[in-house]
C-alpha cells in the first residue's frame, strides 16, 4: 500500500499532521484551523475555571452588542457551558441606545445570534430607562462629551438590564488589547483608583451585579480570526 502524502508546507507544531493555517498572533506557533479552535477554546475554559468566575446554577447575562468580541464571547461561552456542563442558564443582554443608523444592524446581529445559540435575548433602550434617545440627548447637548454621556448612560442600562433578568453576574467581551489600552488612560490621566482594579477579571463585586471578563487573556487579533476561519 502507498503512504498517505503529507500535506504541502509547514506542518502545524501542535499536532505535526495537518498543514499550518496560521501563526498564532499570542504565541507565534504555527498551527491548523482544528488545533486553533482548540486552544483558543482551552484557554478561556481554564480562565474561567482558574479563577471560578461561575458556580452551578447561576444566571448569567452576556453583554451582546452584536460586535466581534461579544458575538464570539456568546458563542463560546454557550459551547463551554455545554461542554464542560458549568450548570449555567445564559441570556444575551443588549442596549439600545437610540443612535439612527449606528445600532439598527448590530442589534440584527444579536437576534440572529439569539437564534443560532438558542439563548434567550433581552433588549433594553435609552427610550425604555430614561424617557429619551441618545439622538434626542445629542440635540441638547451637542456632540461635546456626548461619548462620555452615552457611556455612562449605558453601563447603567446594563446594571439595569441586568437586574430584570435577575442575573447573578455579567460578562462582557473586554479582551487583553482593551485591558492595555485602559491601563495607558489611568497612567495618562494619573488615576490611581481605576488602575489598581482596571485589570481584575471580575468587577463591582460589591455591588448588587458583578461583571466578568472571561477574554481578559485573550488577543484581539484571535477573537478576529476565531470566527474568519
Amino acid at each position: 500500500m502507498e503512504k498517505a502524502a503529507k500535506p504541502k508546507g509547514r506542518l502545524c507544531t501542535l499536532c505535526n499532521e495537518k498543514r499550518a493555517a496560521l501563526k498564532r498572533p499570542k504565541t507565534l506557533e504555527q498551527i491548523c484551523r482544528e488545533c486553533f479552535y482548540t486552544v483558543f477554546e482551552d484557554e478561556i475554559h481554564r480562565v474561567i475555571v482558574d479563577n471560578q468566575l461561575f458556580k452551578p446554577g447561576e444566571r448569567i447575562a452576556i453583554g451582546a452588542s452584536g460586535g466581534k468580541d461579544s458575538t464570539v464571547l456568546a458563542y463560546v461561552m454557550s459551547e463551554l457551558n455545554q461542554r464542560h456542563n458549568y450548570g449555567l442558564d445564559l441570556f444575551l443582554l443588549s442596549v439600545d441606545e437610540g443612535i439612527t443608523g449606528y445600532r439598527d444592524d448590530s442589534l440584527e446581529t444579536v437576534k440572529r445570534n439569539e437564534i443560532q445559540y438558542g439563548l434567550p435575548l433581552k433588549v433594553v433602550s435609552y427610550s425604555e430607562l430614561y424617557g429619551w434617545t441618545m439622538d434626542e440627548i445629542v440635540k441638547l447637548i451637542g456632540l461635546k462629551n456626548n461619548c462620555t454621556f452615552c457611556g455612562v448612560f449605558r453601563r447603567q442600562a446594563l446594571d439595569r438590564g441586568a437586574a430584570l433578568l435577575k442575573v447573578d453576574k455579567l460578562v462582557t467581551g473586554h479582551n487583553a488589547d482593551d485591558i492595555a489600552e485602559t491601563v495607558l488612560l489611568n497612567i495618562l490621566r494619573g488615576d490611581i483608583a481605576r488602575l489598581s482594579r482596571c485589570t481584575s477579571i471580575v468587577t463591582g463585586e460589591d455591588g448588587p451585579i458583578p461583571r466578568c471578563k472571561p477574554f481578559k487573556y485573550t488577543y484581539e487579533k484571535e477573537i478576529v480570526i476565531y470566527p474568519f476561519l
